[in-house]
């Protein structure tokens, strides 16, 4: 027992974790990997795998099967966590990265910008929440992933078709956003990421506006000549608007996603993240490898945990 690794990581998408487990495996940090794939648990074994869990859940892994694990990780965090174990960005996070609405409600709750949002159930509802917004629209599921569930639509008119014909986006969890669509300054997304409520680093995303799907990391880039990545340098305000919502939303660690609205010059936030892959090619763009100090922060919550902590 005393070589059982302080550390597990729960993760779903085979490819994304690899310079994550590779980071570990270069500082000799012991953990174990485990997949959601085929996994499952007993509710009278109490303990976890480890006294430390990292969780790697994708919310777009409803997108790659059908049976996904975004509502199992729920009961299955809650489980260990009501048993004593500490599971980073665990229930508390999840119950917002697992949310859009919720993100934006966190987010007005702390005096911030958003894009002008109506919130629904029922696909038939969704005309009617475009009252008061100004066109175009968006029509956003409330759990999604690398840019799913995500459709334009410039009328009134052309949406009201589309309801009818029963091709707006339909979420798995029967929650739909209806927003204003938001001109971004310069075509330009910034993602800054969150470590222990802090400012890690930020990037700045430009798009044609031809895609919804801004992730960064190498996996998601292929076949994406549409969207650029370089290094974003922000200012003190929206580093301490970015450290407020990581807080509010629990967040161990995170990106969180903002635009300049074109209109009005107002930094509208959009987007909560609970999974980071990180920027693909770190070292071009940003000079650093942040696997790095991802790994510090583990190796001190592993000693925190386990009692080794100065």
């Amino acid at each position: 027992m005393s070589n059982a690794p302080s550390l597990a990581i729960v993760y779903e998408h085979p490819e994304w974790f690899k310079p994550l487990f590779a980071a570990l495996d270069r500082r000799g940090v012991t953990y174990q990997a485990i997949s959601f794939q085929d996994h499952g648990f007993d509710i009278a074994q109490k303990k976890a795998p480890a006294p430390l869990v990292f969780s790697r859940l994708a919310m777009s892994s409803f997108l790659r099967q059908d049976e996904h694990p975004i509502f199992y990780a729920q009961s299955l965090y809650a489980h260990w966590e009501l048993n004593g174990t500490r599971v980073i960005n665990g229930t508390p996070a999840l119950a917002i990265d697992a949310s859009k609405a919720r993100q934006m409600s966190v987010i007005t709750s702390l005096g911030l910008d958003i894009p002008a949002t109506h919130v629904v159930h029922r696909q038939a509802d969704i005309v009617a929440a475009t009252r008061g917004l100004r066109f175009p629209v968006i029509v956003k599921v409330n759990i999604g992933g690398s840019g799913a569930g995500v459709s334009r639509y410039d009328t009134l008119e052309e949406l009201a078709q589309a309801v009818a014909d029963g091709t707006t986006p339909k979420g798995i969890d029967s929650v739909t956003l209806v927003q204003e669509y938001v001109p971004a300054r310069d075509q330009r997304m910034v993602r800054m990421e969150t470590l222990d409520g802090k400012f890690l680093y930020a990037i700045s995303l430009n798009t044609d506006g031809g895609t919804f799907d801004l992730c960064p990391a190498d996996v998601c880039l292929i076949d994406k000549p549409t969207v650029t990545v370089s290094e974003y340098t922000p200012d003190a305000e929206a580093i301490r608007a970015v450290e407020a919502i990581a807080r509010a939303a629990k967040l161990d660690i995170g990106g969180i996603e903002f635009m300049i609205d074109d209109r009005d010059g107002a930094r509208r936030f959009y987007d909560i993240n609970g999974l980071s892959n990180f920027v693909a090619d770190p070292l071009n763009v940003l000079g650093w490898d942040p696997h790095e100090k991802l790994v510090d922060y583990l190796t001190h919550a592993i000693d925190a945990t386990t009692g080794k902590a100065a």
